[in-house]
Order: C-alpha cells, then structure tokens, then sequence
C-alpha cells in the first residue's frame, strides 16, 4: 500500500528542491570567481590568500587551497550541503536568540533602560567585536537570555556502542531496582534536554526561571562542573559536537541587541503571559491564544528619545 505524502512533506520537498537548485548555482557561480582570480594572479591559491567576506566564498576559497591533503577537501556535494547549515544554524537560531532577548527586555523594562543607558554611552556606533565584546551588561544580558530563553531545547546524539551513563545520584528502576547509571545500547538514541540544566534550580538557584543579568556579576560556582563549550550552560551544547559557530552567533546576537536596543523601545503589544514557545527544535515565540498563526511576537516599537 502507497501512502501519499502529507502537506508537510510537500512543502519540505519542495523546499528542499529549490535550496537545491540556488545552492547548486551559487556554489557554480563561487567557483568560477575564484577560478578567474587564480587566472588573474597565475598560481594557485593557500589559505592565507582566502579575503573573501562572505562564508560561501570563505570555505571554497579554502577547500581549493594547494597546501591541504586531498582528504580534508570537500566535494561539490559537501559544500553544497553546507549551505542550509549557513541559512539555519547561521541565521534562524540567531534571529530567534534575538527575538526572545527582546521579549526579556520588554517583560524588565529596568533592565531594558539600564542596557540602553550603556549601549548610548559606548564611543562609536559601529562597534568592533572587541568592542562588544567589552560591554559588561550587554554580556550579562545576552548570557542571561541564551540562559533562560535558549533557542535550541534538547540534544540528540546516538550511542556509537553499548555504554552506561553516570548518574549524579542513584535511582530506583521501574523494577525496583537501585542503579549508578542510565544503560545505553549501541544505535540507542539519547535525548538531552538543554532548558533542564539551563533553569535547574539546583544549579541557579530559587530564581533559575528569572531573568536577572546581575547573576552573571556572581554566577553561582557549580556551573563551571557544566561540560558546555560556552557560557558554563548548554546552550551551545559540548564536546565534539558543539555549534561550531557559537563566537559569531553571540557577536552577531550583541552587535543587533546593540542596534535595536539603543534606538528603539520595546513595549508588549499583547498579554506578556500569552507568550509561548513552538517548534520542535528551535523554540519560536508566538501567543497562546493564537498559535494557530505560528510564529508572533506583538511588540509596540518607538524611536527612543531620552527623558
């Protein structure tokens, strides 16, 4: 019997068509720029010659460097590949990030004002990295939002062979029996989840479902047991499968919270406990009453004009 596919399917299929085609000729397009530079300079490229500014251009600029082994290169078709990473993990989880920054700052207008207040006093309007990087409570207020409003809920990995998981304390089995450790069979799958240990009470103490900047001046010390390759959470999970981009997601995340926040005012334009998170993986803001619409955020935005 042949099941046809869902509306869902489709929609995924056909977006997976058309990412297919455009990536296929940008990767084409990429390519030959670069093959007409190398043309123009009569040799061959290395990785200290790689100048281009967008990430496309970047890896294949890099994949086509004379001083790498041939098995650290990649194929068209994993190039190709990369480029939904570039659109999702690049783009979606960052923007998303900045959507429930934003809702924290508009539920804790004193916060809003207090980060607005150092954002109008920084020397330039274009700051550098560094220069973010140098703000103390845009740190606080970033750190305290990946925190409690972290845009990614769980991890998924795969067992590469049969283990046991440690447990911080001992538990009691659905047989009744007292265990150390969670058994794992090879290609058992395991999910973790990232909000539990992010607002575990244990960790962050009576307030973990607050959002508070100031506990980022003390943070509590049994964070630093927390394996994440960021921030002492898990945000960005860990180990060798941790977001390889997490440096320019926080950058790109400061350098828009430092844009919007020092020109504009956020205020709800609906109910703040309306306010759910939907999607399975990436949590995306929208209202209880209204989920049905998907994604939403009702924000009343003005030009900031100081007192």
């Amino acid at each position: 019997m042949y099941l046809q596919p869902d509306e869902r399917t489709k929609t995924i299929r056909e977006a997976h068509v058309v990412m297919r085609r455009i990536g296929t000729e940008l990767v084409r397009d990429k390519k030959a720029a670069v093959m007409r530079e190398l043309n123009d300079q009569n040799g061959g490229v290395e990785k200290k010659d790689v100048l281009g500014r967008d990430l496309l251009s970047l890896l294949i600029k890099a994949n086509m460097a004379t001083n790498i082994p041939d098995n650290q290169r990649l194929t068209d078709e994993e190039v190709l590949a990369q480029i939904p990473t570039f659109l999702v993990a690049g783009h979606e989880t960052t923007s998303t990030a900045a959507a429930w920054c934003l809702y924290a700052l508009a539920r804790n207008p004193r916060a809003q004002q207090k980060l607005r207040e150092e954002l109008l006093n920084a020397q330039t309007e274009f700051p550098s990295a560094d220069e973010l990087a140098a703000l103390p409570y845009l740190d606080n207020v970033v750190r305290e939002s990946l925190r409690l409003h972290a845009p990614v809920a769980f991890m998924l990995r795969g067992a590469e062979q049969d283990d046991v998981i440690p447990t911080s304390e001992p538990f009691v089995d659905r047989n009744g029996e007292t265990q150390n450790g969670i058994r794992v069979g090879k290609g058992n799958r395991v999910i973790m989840s990232i909000l539990a240990l992010n607002h575990s009470t244990e960790i962050w103490g009576d307030d973990a479902l607050e959002f508070r900047p100031e506990r980022w001046e003390s943070p509590p010390a049994d964070i630093s047991n927390i394996p994440g390759v960021w921030g002492h959470m898990l945000t960005f999970s860990g180990g060798p499968h941790a977001c390889i981009g997490f440096r320019f997601s926080v950058a790109e995340l400061k350098a828009l919270i430092f844009t919007l926040v020092r020109a504009l005012t956020f205020e709800f334009a609906a109910d703040p406990e309306d306010v759910t998170s939907v999607g399975m993986f990436t949590q995306r803001p929208a209202l209880r009453s209204e989920v049905k619409k998907g994604t939403q955020l009702p924000f009343f935005i003005r030009p900031y004009v100081p007192a």
